[in-house]
């Protein structure tokens, strides 16, 4: 038995790789993007009601794990990348059905330029993720206070400083969307991105994660990351 379904939006986003996306939604408030819908759910009585809600389900598709094998066993980013668990115990891409869930805030919609498109802030989805259906977020039946988190018990700490260089400071006071920007790469940095088998101590060692339309290039020094460019 399966099933066809067909995506109702795309995503537009800061986000060009996988490399440095938040790992969950809402870690970084600062990353906005836009949903537009697709013919022929574009039409605005889909979205009537919509905006008496702060925050909706987006369920998704993670379209760059399609046609990999799934995995049985993982290694979730939270625990090291040391230790496994079972796929379903996970937000693993690599599923037998390779489908995503994020709760988003929903900061408004636009109708302008022809298109219908909801506009997000603290999403953890790449540019070009294909949306397969949009829910509210209902506090009271979507909120579960004494829930456990097993292995993902609380947020994950900002654990590293982040500093600018002299030349990333510069290049970030020529766009117009400074300040924003600047929040979000602190964002993104302070949880450290790196995948855990990164951290192989050494020092000059240059990272790098498209972001927009320029490549952010930094590097770690103790507990501090230092932004050296973004060009």
């Amino acid at each position: 038995m399966s099933y066809a379904f067909e995506p109702i939006g795309i995503v537009h986003s800061p986000f060009r790789e996988k490399f440095g996306i938040p790992r969950q939604p809402g870690l970084a408030p600062g990353a906005k993007a836009r949903l537009e819908l697709l013919a022929p759910f574009d039409r605005p009585e889909a979205l009537d009601g919509l905006e008496g809600f702060s925050h909706i389900w987006l369920t998704f598709v993670f379209h760059q794990a399609l046609g990999t094998r799934w995995r049985p066993r993982v290694r979730p980013p939270r625990l090291g990348g040391n230790r496994r668990v079972g796929v379903f115990a996970s937000r693993s891409p690599f599923r037998p059905n390779p489908i995503g869930l994020s709760a988003v805030a929903l900061e408004g919609v636009s109708g302008s330029g022809g298109k219908i498109e909801l506009l997000l802030s603290g999403v953890d989805l790449l540019d070009g993720t294909p949306v397969l259906d949009i829910k509210p977020y209902i506090p009271y039946a979507d909120s579960i206070p004494d829930a456990r988190g097993g292995f993902a018990a609380g947020p994950p700490e900002a654990c590293m400083r982040v500093r600018f260089s002299e030349r990333a400071q510069r290049q970030l006071a020529c766009r117009d969307d400074a300040d924003g920007l600047g929040r979000l790469i602190v964002d993104l940095l302070a949880v450290d991105p790196r995948p855990a088998y990164a951290d192989d101590g050494r020092p000059h060692r240059v990272y790098g994660m498209r972001l927009y339309d320029f490549d952010l290039k930094w590097r770690v020094r103790g507990d501090t990351i230092e932004v050296l460019e973004l060009c």
